[in-house]
């Protein structure tokens, strides 16, 4: 199958606006002319600006002269819900709120107060619709869940990707390495940067004002407070959630990420070649917003390309493969954009190529082999689920990394592939240590349950990489890491005493 080919962004009628490239656009069913609005289901892009999403549905809401009507629904049954994740979610409702206020599309957030309390409240709206707009993510229930609504949608059900720089139907493959992938990259991402999203859709819609919801929708699925939607802890306390994940010290929502984002590029960035020293504060900070949506790829280009005085035309047809060069920028850029395009969408390609992108079937075979061929090596050490969550571990550096997850939901960069690495040599075999990595990122990060995360646990296993020599106990020829080492290549010791002494666990 051959990449399709990228023709010039074509062009609303009346607003002479781009519109979404059709390659980001999966849809099913036919536009219901009698419906009273347009609906989108705000599932994944959690944001109005630069968003393929929100942009698509007014598309649809203009060519049929009908109002918008936006779904921001936020389950509490889903796994490893907790105060953490939702506060994060719920701040950025908050924003939402205030960012659709007077512009005249009807934005509608809900919370679940009780498990499956929010059952139906799709398929009412869906009822009244011409069309049901939302978000295309390759990963964690979402996939599960669009086929799941999918009855309950009568009409047209569109599914719009978001995701990042390359739409996913770009690739009709995944890729062993991350080289193999930026070589995709460099021969076929340049047409795709000519068909941005909006940065501001709403300014430009023309369409009807929505008018209020069915009073009987609002009764039976009834708005959240705005002491919810502000993550108070009251609020937070009355959901059926894991209330032992405590929030985040960092704020969720688009509004935060917009900070977050200027304060990188204006004070980090120039030190993002130092970012694997601890005690430097170089990295950008943005996953956790990428992940819930509440931020874009295109976004962070459009302010890195404003610091660059860059073009998109500055990039060659055609490169190497290489990590630097092929964008035309200062060294520090080309490097973050290496983690945010090549590193990020890698992952979000195998999660759209793959179902079982969480499994350890999915490892390449050369690292299962070399694997189960160790997995009965005698471990000198082997801590269960409960010692590893309380970083109660002999490895100082281990624990602080631990330890600092637990307490802001993010680890150091460089130190979470230590951190993956010894969770292998210290589990009974390699599929146990993949559960016990998934578990623990998974619950206590913000950044968890996604692409990029479920590429770096797995990297840790050997996928994306290649067989190392010398073969090892436990590791077999996946890559091999040691605190010992990593501490003579890194100036730790202020990081180990402050994450040590935090003092998580009482019962240490």
């Amino acid at each position: 199958m051959k990449t399709p080919r990228i023709r010039p962004a074509a062009r609303h009628e009346e607003t002479g606006m781009p519109t979404v490239p059709e390659i980001r656009i999966r849809r099913r069913g036919d536009l219901r002319p009698d419906g009273r609005f347009v609906l989108y289901w705000m599932t994944a892009a959690r944001r109005t600006r630069s968003n393929f999403g929100l942009q698509r549905a007014l598309e649809l809401a203009e060519s049929m002269d009908r109002p918008l009507v936006v779904l921001e629904a936020l389950r509490s049954g889903y796994r490893w819900a907790s105060d953490r994740l939702h506060a994060f979610v719920l701040q950025g409702m908050r924003d939402n709120a205030e960012d659709f206020a007077d512009s005249g599309v009807l934005y509608r957030p809900y919370v679940e107060p009780e498990h499956g309390a929010g059952k139906g409240l799709l398929a009412a709206l869906a009822a009244d619709a011409c069309a049901v707009v939302t978000d295309d993510f390759p990963c964690f229930f979402l996939p599960r869940m669009l086929r799941a609504a999918g009855p309950a949608i009568p009409g047209r059900l569109e599914l719009v990707d978001s995701n990042g720089l390359l739409p996913l139907r770009a690739a009709d493959k995944s890729f062993p390495s991350a080289y193999a992938f930026r070589r995709f990259l460099h021969k076929n991402l340049q047409p795709h940067l000519h068909q941005p999203p909006r940065v501001d859709p709403l300014s430009r819609a023309a369409i009807p004002s929505a008018e209020a919801l069915d009073p009987a929708i609002d009764a039976r699925w009834p708005a959240p407070s705005a002491e919810l939607l502000a993550a108070a802890p009251d609020a937070l306390a009355a959901l059926p959630i894991d209330h032992r994940v405590a929030p985040a010290p960092i704020d969720g929502g688009p509004h935060a990420a917009e900070r977050a984002l200027g304060t990188f590029i204006s004070e980090r960035l120039a030190r993002y070649g130092e970012r694997n020293q601890p005690q430097v504060e170089a990295s950008s900070g943005l996953s956790p917003y990428l992940h819930f949506g509440h931020v874009s790829s295109h976004q962070v280009l459009d302010v890195l390309a404003r610091r660059e005085d860059w073009s998109v035309d500055a990039l060659p047809d055609s490169g190497n493969g290489a990590r630097a060069g092929w964008w035309q920028m200062s060294a520090e850029s080309e490097s973050f954009l290496d983690q945010l395009v090549t590193w990020r969408e890698l992952g979000f390609v195998m999660c759209s190529q793959r179902e079982d992108y969480d499994r350890y079937e999915s490892l390449p075979e050369w690292a299962r082999d070399t694997l189960e061929s160790h997995a009965n090596d005698p471990r000198e050490h082997v801590y269960e689920l409960e010692a590893l969550e309380q970083a109660d571990t002999h490895d100082e550096l281990w624990n602080a990394a631990q330890n600092q997850l637990v307490a802001e939901g993010r680890m150091h960069n460089y130190l979470r592939m230590l951190w993956g690495k010894k969770i292998l040599e210290w589990s009974p075999g390699p599929r146990e240590a993949l559960d016990v990595m998934i578990e623990l990122n998974n619950k206590y990060a913000l950044d968890g349950r996604d692409p990029n995360s479920y590429s770096g646990i797995f990297w840790c296993l050997g996928r994306y990489d290649r067989a190392w020599g010398p073969e090892r106990p436990i590791f077999g020829k996946v890559r091999y890491m040691s605190s010992q080492n990593t501490a003579r290549k890194l100036r730790v010791r202020d990081y180990v005493q402050r994450w040590n002494d935090a003092g998580l666990f009482a019962s240490r």
